[in-house]
C-alpha cells in the first residue's frame, strides 16, 4: 500500500510479538513433524527463531525476498536468495516436511513464490491479511487489508506528548 493516509496503524510490541510467535508454535506443534524450516527474510527471521526453539527444529534455511521498500509494497517481489539445495531436496523435492515461516502474509505474492518452489510445504504466518490468508496453512491473527503493522524491529521508544497538548 502506498497511500499512508488510508492505513490503519497496528503497532506490535516485542512482548506481543513474542506471545503471538509462541502461539503460532503451539498451533504448529500438531501439524508436524517438520524436517526443516525456511524463514522468509527479513520479517520471518524473528518468528522463525522463536518457533524453532519451541518445536526443536535445528535445520533452518532462508528464502530472501524483497517485497517492501521502507513503508510501501513493491509491485512484484524479487527473490534475492533461494532455498538451499539440501533443504529443497527434503521431502523428495516437493516441500513435504518443510515449515515456511513469515511475519505477515499481505497480498500473497511472496506466498505464491513459496508455493511454486515448495508446493507441499506448510506455510505459517503470525499475521494474515484477507488477500494473503488463503495462501497460508496456519496463522494467528487476521488484520484488515488496509492495516499497516508496525513491527517492534521497525520502531523505537520515544516520548509521546499528552493528548491535552495537541498530540494526535
Amino acid at each position: 500500500m502506498s497511500d499512508e493516509g488510508a492505513r490503519k496503524p497496528f503497532p506490535v510490541s516485542w512482548d506481543q510479538f513474542h506471545r503471538d510467535a509462541r502461539a503460532l508454535a503451539w498451533r504448529l506443534s500438531g501439524a508436524g513433524p517438520f524436517e526443516a524450516m525456511i524463514a522468509v527474510t527479513r520479517g520471518g527471521l524473528v518468528p522463525a527463531a522463536v518457533i524453532a526453539r519451541e518445536l526443536g527444529i535445528r535445520v533452518i534455511d532462508t528464502l530472501c525476498v524483497s517485497s517492501y521498500s521502507h513503508t510501501s509494497q513493491v509491485s512484484e517481489p524479487t527473490v534475492l536468495k533461494g532455498i538451499s539445495d539440501a533443504v529443497a531436496r527434503l521431502g523428495g523435492g516437493t516441500g513435504k516436511g518443510l515449515l515456511v515461516v513469515e511475519d505477515l502474509v499481505d497480498t500473497g505474492k511472496t506466498a505464491r513464490i513459496v508455493r511454486d518452489l515448495v508446493p507441499q510445504a506448510h506455510i505459517a504466518a503470525v499475521y494474515a491479511k484477507p488477500m494473503g490468508k488463503p495462501l497460508v496453512d496456519t496463522f494467528i491473527t487476521e488484520v484488515s487489508q488496509d492495516t499497516w503493522i508496525f513491527f517492534p524491529w521497525d520502531t523505537g521508544l520515544s516520548f509521546q506528548p499528552p493528548i491535552r497538548d495537541g498530540a494526535a
